[in-house]
């Protein structure tokens, strides 16, 4: 289960708390988010990066990886939007952070569709640019 609880726990409010455990540096507590039979999906991912990961435990990894490469500082741009589905958001948001190889700084704009229920994410599409990750963060997925 998450590091701490957010004090609001429908899907908006689980996840900006998600952020908020990134910019913290809590990957632990952003993957204890996932169900166990979460699927995530990332449908612009080049190639070398994974399309579509099933489960926490195939999630995990990956996700280890990336902190391992990358600090997320901010997301000074969110704007959630609810969909007609409760349990269904649509997230705008920028990230900004560091490649921990070299400190430079690392932006990427983002578009996710999340699904929660019962207290946890349980499908994630992450339409991130691929254009924009630095060189030295595709070590990261190759770990």
């Amino acid at each position: 289960m998450p590091t701490t609880t957010p004090s609001d726990t429908g899907p908006v409010g689980l996840f900006r708390h998600g952020l908020d455990l990134l910019t913290r540096g809590d990957m632990e507590g952003w993957i204890a988010l996932f169900a166990e039979d979460a699927v995530a999906e990332f449908p612009f991912a080049p190639d070398g990066y994974p399309r579509r990961l099933d489960g926490r435990a195939a999630l995990g990894p990956y996700l280890r990886g990336l902190s391992a490469h990358l600090a997320y500082d901010a997301f000074p741009h969110v704007e959630v939007h609810e969909t007609g589905d409760p349990g269904t958001i649509v997230a705008e948001m920028r990230a900004e952070g560091r490649v921990l190889a070299t400190g430079g700084p690392f932006e990427m704009a983002y578009v996710a569709v999340v699904t929660i229920r019962d207290g946890l994410i349980v499908r994630y599409r992450d339409y991130w640019n691929p254009l924009a990750v630095p060189a030295s963060l595709t070590a990261a997925v190759h770990d």
